[in-house]
């Protein structure tokens, strides 16, 4: 037993230096005062002084913070009453169906899903820019946002919304008092893996994006493929900063839904 254990720590070592040992190695060379990742010379903060000096990738930062906050919020609300209205189906056949075409969207490859916005774009005449990136990050986002509300729904009871009926309770106040402050933790959930997600898309934005419009990952694509620029690196670190303080919020919200739970 103790041998079995000692092989899965030794793999899970191995799997996870595997996966981290290159965002590590990209991060540490951000830091690097040379010009190329052949040679680490000394400790320089000057490559995200150039992001930061650089008008058009703060412009670009913000394009891509602005997308990600409002995709979130539309994603989250739709999501959100989305969830409830699955709740509210009373034929199991039709919920499940529901329930299995929402896993489809989120299982679904990225390029079916880019080229799938492209042509709906096209085809009703939305300009690709701004409108068609927000549209189609919240639309990726929804399946995700149910997923993270629905095990709250299925947790609450019934008879919690009884009661509120019977005290003489609204279908508003029900919704505004009794079930949303129940369901409370996993819209927070939902809203930042939403968040998280628009943050690092990349698949379905370089789709839907247009000239004069550009978010980080699809900037980072560009200036990777003129050439290997520290630049990237430190707008790559950058992006994994804010990845991970999204990550860390979310799982201190599933931590506090867990110890809830059990209280």
């Amino acid at each position: 037993m103790e041998k079995l254990n000692k092989k899965s720590k030794l793999y899970l070592t191995f799997v996870f230096a595997v996966l981290y040992a290159p965002i590590l190695f990209l991060v540490i060379y951000s830091f690097n005062s040379g010009d190329s990742m052949t040679n680490f010379k000394s400790f320089t903060l000057s490559h995200y002084r150039d992001v930061f000096n650089d008008s058009r990738l703060i412009v670009i930062l913000i394009n891509t913070v602005v997308v990600a906050l409002l995709s979130a919020l539309i994603s989250t609300i739709i999501g959100t009453l989305g969830s409830i209205g699955i709740i509210a189906i009373r034929n199991r056949k039709l919920r499940n169906m529901v329930l299995s075409l929402n896993n489809i969207l989120i299982v679904s490859p990225d390029v079916i899903i880019g080229a799938s916005f492209l042509i709906l774009f096209t085809m009703i005449g939305i300009k690709l820019g701004f409108t068609s990136v927000l549209l189609s990050h919240a639309a990726f986002s929804i399946p995700i946002v149910v997923l993270m509300v629905l095990p709250k729904l299925q947790e609450m009871s019934s008879s919690l919304i009884d009661a509120a009926l019977d005290l003489g309770a609204s279908r508003r106040d029900v919704l505004t008092r009794v079930i949303l402050p129940f369901i409370k933790p996993g819209i927070f959930a939902g809203f930042f893996m939403a968040l998280t997600y628009s943050l690092d898309d990349f698949a379905v934005t370089f789709f839907v994006t247009g000239n004069g419009f550009s978010t980080l990952s699809v900037e980072i694509y560009s200036m990777a493929r003129a050439g290997v620029s520290l630049t990237v690196n430190a707008i790559s670190g950058l992006v994994l900063f804010v990845t991970l303080i999204l990550v860390l919020g979310y799982h201190f919200i599933s931590n506090r839904q867990r110890l809830g739970a059990h209280k």
